[in-house]
């Protein structure tokens, strides 16, 4: 009886309550709408393996935004870099992405993928400017307004979730790009928002869809709710199963990036909350 019990509550009651839960964040907690979004990762696969539930809920026609990826090298510690931007295209349009036109993969020296190198953070600001603001240098009057050509940037924050150095010079890249906007601009906000992915302690992050309660908790306490416009805080929870939910996730990853299918990610793409739980921070940017 106490084994079925057992059984009963991790199979039946634990699932239910989570996509309760999941429906009533979707339609009730702060989300984005119309707006030019981008994801700015490090690798092939940092899109599915980390931030699967922000594109997946992002992407949906319905919100009217235009989610694209820009990713800054394309893998190619292991010589497959070719296969890997195939796979990052192919994984981009499982998650919702309009087309595979939105997806960007940049392969520069100075971006080279690898466990051991820091990326420079002014030279993936630099980097930004170009894509996104190509004529902020050409416009040196204080009166006008800041401008870029995307409303929301998205990456990892501080920690990089698995302190993977490209991971953290993604964020201080991120944010010196953000700072770079409104440069010699007081009294004007940025026109991009910096939206970063919370690293959480090494047991929330392999509880799977069991992290719910502690994500919910933090973005409780910890989010400004102040703005609307502008939400402090954000929460994705992927569905158990059906499109757009954490069976979508999965199929990004087991059939989009097959290279990268070694036995272990199966373990990661099971247990790891990232795959059914995203929640982001409104970075708090300082002006130089």
């Amino acid at each position: 009886m106490d084994l079925l019990l057992v059984f009963a509550v991790m199979f039946v009651v634990l699932p239910s309550l989570y996509i309760y839960t999941a429906s009533v964040v979707s339609t009730r907690f702060p989300t984005l709408e119309n707006k030019s979004i981008c994801l700015l990762i490090a690798h092939p696969d940092d899109e599915a393996m980390f931030f699967a539930p922000t594109v997946l809920a992002l992407a949906r026609p319905e919100t009217g935004n235009h989610v694209k990826i820009l990713c800054l090298s394309s893998g190619d510690a292991d010589g497959l870099g070719e296969v890997r931007k195939r796979e990052l295209a192919k994984s981009g349009v499982v998650l919702g992405l309009r087309s595979t036109d939105d997806v960007f993969v940049v392969e520069r020296p100075e971006f080279r993928d690898s466990m051991t190198t820091t990326w420079d953070a002014d030279k993936i600001s630099d980097l930004l400017v170009s894509a996104f603001a190509p004529n902020m240098n050409k416009s040196k009057d204080a009166s006008s307004p800041p401008k870029a050509s995307i409303d929301v940037l998205i990456t990892f924050d501080a920690r990089g979730v698995s302190s993977h150095p490209n991971h953290i010079s993604l964020y201080h890249g991120a944010k010196e790009f953000v700072s770079a906007l409104v440069a010699g601009k007081s009294g004007w906000a940025s026109p991009v928002d910096l939206y970063t992915l919370t690293t959480v302690p090494i047991v929330r992050k392999y509880s799977a869809f069991l992290d719910v309660l502690p994500t919910l908790l933090s973005w409780a306490v910890g989010a400004d709710k102040r703005d609307k416009k502008h939400p402090g805080g954000l929460v994705f929870l992927n569905g158990l199963a059906g499109h757009g939910s954490f069976t979508t996730a999965w199929k990004a990853m087991t059939t989009a990036h097959k290279s990268q299918m070694v036995w272990f990610r199966y373990g990661w793409i099971t247990l790891s909350r990232y795959m059914y739980i995203n929640d982001l921070r409104l970075e708090k940017i300082q002006r130089k």
